[in-house]
C-alpha cells in the first residue's frame, strides 16, 4: 500500500495528521520544522522525534520527494527539468539563473485546459492538477535548490484553474513555519479566472501576473479562448475593486504577434483599460510553435512598442528571451512527447 506523502501538507494538515496517529500535539510544528527548514529525506531523520513516533509515523507517511529524471541546459545558462507526475504524466519547470538572481518557473498542472493559441502546453490537453506536493518538489528537489531567490507559477497550467493546491503551496513558501519567503519574492500567473482570482487576491500577498495579450475582445478571444467567459473587462474590474498594498504588484503579460497586436491602436486601448489600474506591462517575444502562423516583430519594433507604451505612463519593460533553444521559453514547455510515449 502507497505510503502518503509529508511533504507539501500544511500546518494544519500536520495537526490533522498528528491527532490520526496519536501523537502529542506539538509534533506536527516539529514535522514541519523538518520539512520545510531541513533537507531531509526520510521520516527516521527526523531526530527530535521519539524512535517510537518516528515509528508510528512512517508506518503510513513518507516524507515525498522525487528527483527530477532528466535535465537539459542552455546556452544561456537556463535549465529546464523533466518531473514524472500524478504516476504516469510529466511535467517541465525553467530554472533561470541571472547575476544575483534565481528564479524557478514551477507547473501546477499536467497540460492545461485554456487551449491558447501560441503555447505548446495547451497542444497537448489537460492530464491532471499537481498536488502541493508535486509542486512543491519541483522547488524542493531541483539540484539549485539553495540558490533560489523567485519563484513564478508560470510554467506548465493555470495555476487559478488549481487554486486549492496552490494557494496551500504558496501558504507553505510564505509562513514562518514553512520557508518563511517574503511574497514578493513569488508571482503568480493567469489567464483570467473571474471564480478564483478574487480567492487568490484575498487569501495570498503575492505578485500578481495576467496574461493579457491583446486589450480587444474579439482578437483576444481568438488568441485565448478563456476570454469568452472571462472577459478582461470582468478581470480588470476585480483588480480596479481590490485594495492592494505598495509592496504588492500587478503585471500584464503581453506577447507580441507581428502586424496582430502591435499597432498604434494596440497602445491606445491598452492605456484606455488599464487607466487608473497601478501596474506595469512584460513585452514577451514570441516564440514559434509548430502549426503557428504568427511571428514575432523585430527587436527593434518590440523597442518601439515598449517606448510607446511609457510614453502613455504605463511602465512597461521587455522580458529577456531565456531557454529557447531548449524549449524551455515562454510558452514552449510541452511533455507530449513523453506522455505519448507511455499510451500503449
Amino acid at each position: 500500500m502507497q505510503k502518503e506523502k509529508l511533504y507539501g501538507k500544511t500546518l494544519n494538515e500536520l495537526i490533522a495528521v498528528t491527532k490520526r496517529v496519536r501523537l502529542p500535539g506539538f509534533a506536527a510544528k516539529q514535522i514541519a520544522d523538518w520539512l520545510y527548514k531541513k533537507e531531509i529525506f526520510s521520516v527516521d531523520e527526523m531526530t527530535n522525534l521519539s524512535k517510537k513516533m518516528r515509528e508510528v509515523l512512517s508506518t503510513d507517511y513518507e516524507i515525498g520527494l522525487s528527483a527530477p529524471i532528466k535535465s537539459a541546459e542552455s546556452t544561456d545558462g537556463t535549465k529546464k527539468y523533466l518531473y514524472k507526475v500524478l504516476d504516469d504524466k510529466y511535467i517541465e519547470t525553467a530554472y533561470i539563473p541571472d547575476d544575483d538572481r534565481s528564479t524557478i518557473c514551477v507547473s501546477t498542472q499536467a497540460g492545461c485546459k485554456m487551449g491558447c493559441l501560441f503555447c505548446m502546453t495547451g497542444k497537448q490537453g489537460f492530464q491532471g492538477n499537481l498536488s502541493s506536493n508535486e509542486i512543491l518538489n519541483q522547488f524542493r528537489s531541483l539540484p539549485e535548490f539553495n540558490k533560489m531567490t523567485n519563484m513564478v507559477f508560470m510554467g506548465m497550467g493555470e495555476p487559478l484553474d488549481n487554486i486549492e493546491e496552490v494557494l496551500k503551496s504558496l501558504e507553505i513558501l510564505a509562513s514562518e513555519w514553512g520557508y518563511g519567503w517574503s511574497p514578493t519574492r513569488i508571482t503568480v500567473s493567469t489567464v483570467g479566472l473571474k471564480k478564483t482570482i478574487k480567492e487568490f487576491l484575498e487569501k495570498s500577498r503575492c505578485h500578481l501576473a495576467v496574461s493579457l495579450h491583446s486589450p480587444f475582445d474579439e482578437e483576444r478571444r481568438m488568441l485565448m479562448p478563456i476570454q469568452r467567459t472571462n472577459s478582461v473587462k470582468e478581470i480588470l474590474d476585480i483588480i480596479r475593486d481590490f485594495d492592494f498594498n505598495n509592496q504588492r504588484r500587478v503585471s500584464f503579460e503581453y506577447i507580441l504577434f507581428k502586424g496582430l497586436n502591435d499597432t498604434p491602436k494596440h497602445i491606445k486601448e491598452l492605456a484606455r483599460i488599464l487607466d487608473g489600474i497601478k501596474c506595469r506591462i512584460n513585452l514577451i517575444k514570441f516564440h514559434p510553435i509548430p502549426g503557428s502562423e504568427f511571428q514575432s516583430p523585430d527587436n527593434q519594433a518590440i523597442i518601439n512598442f515598449k517606448e510607446a507604451l511609457n510614453a502613455k505612463g504605463i511602465l512597461t519593460t521587455i522580458r529577456a528571451s531565456r531557454g529557447e533553444d531548449i524549449q524551455a521559453a515562454c510558452g514552449l514547455l510541452s511533455t507530449l512527447e513523453q506522455n505519448k510515449s507511455k499510451q500503449p
